[in-house]
């Protein structure tokens, strides 16, 4: 089984992780979780492996996609290997990070993951410490994505990002929140015109919602793939 949620910040919203697998005993490592950006779980070197820890002891296989909240000098000094398909850190044998840009088969479906998104809450952060400029997608980014999409036509059964396209910014509920458009929304909308696909789950904003037929925003909800 596939399954899929927001953001988990480290152990700030890992309860309803725990909580899924309380209730989930039938879960094996076979099963995947994916966490749609800000894992928040590579943080500090000093405490990684008590942080890591609580995820790696999920009963099932955790996925996750960058988010803007993320220590990316620490994420980024794992070995790249190769996963199902595309790029990976391979944090533990549970614990999997989904690079920027690539396209994985897991169980007969196709995903393409693209993470990244600005943090606005930047100004109150140190960067290097708690806050690094590779959250915002580079061009080499969108390059890759690019490359690793015309393999496949284009066309994936989902899409899992951090952030959303602009244009998703503008409908309901979202157009409600009056969230402000930034380079990573606007990079999204690239693919949003380009890539075929069936839905398309987001993380980032905090609200659990639906944006149209074929976008979905998590954040506590657990969504079931198949």
């Amino acid at each position: 089984m596939i399954y899929i949620t927001g953001d988990t910040h480290g152990q700030h919203d890992f309860g309803k992780l725990k909580r899924f697998a309380a209730g989930h005993t039938e879960l094996t490592k076979a099963d995947y979780m994916i966490i749609a950006g800000d894992f928040g779980g590579v943080w500090s070197a000093k405490t990684l492996e008590r942080d890591i820890k609580p995820y790696a002891d999920l009963p099932f296989t955790v996925l996750f996609v960058d988010g803007n909240h993320e220590n990316f000098d620490l994420l980024n000094a794992y070995k790249v290997e190769n996963w199902n398909g595309g790029k990976v850190h391979k944090i533990t044998d549970g614990v999997i990070h989904l690079m920027r840009g690539q396209v994985y088969e897991i169980d007969g479906n196709s995903f393409f993951t693209f993470g990244g998104a600005e943090s606005i809450d930047k100004y109150m952060r140190t960067e290097g410490v708690s806050w690094w400029a590779d959250e915002v997608p580079s061009y080499k980014d969108g390059e890759e994505a690019h490359q690793n999409l015309e393999k496949v036509g284009y066309k994936v059964d989902y899409i899992v990002t951090h952030s959303i396209d602009e244009k998703a910014l503008y409908m309901p509920p979202f157009v409600s929140y009056g969230f402000e458009p930034f380079a990573t929304n606007r990079v999204l909308s690239n693919f949003e015109e380009t890539v075929k696909y069936k839905h398309w789950y987001f993380g980032h904003y905090h609200i659990d919602a639906k944006i149209g037929d074929k976008k979905t925003a998590l954040y506590q909800d657990i969504i079931t793939l198949y």
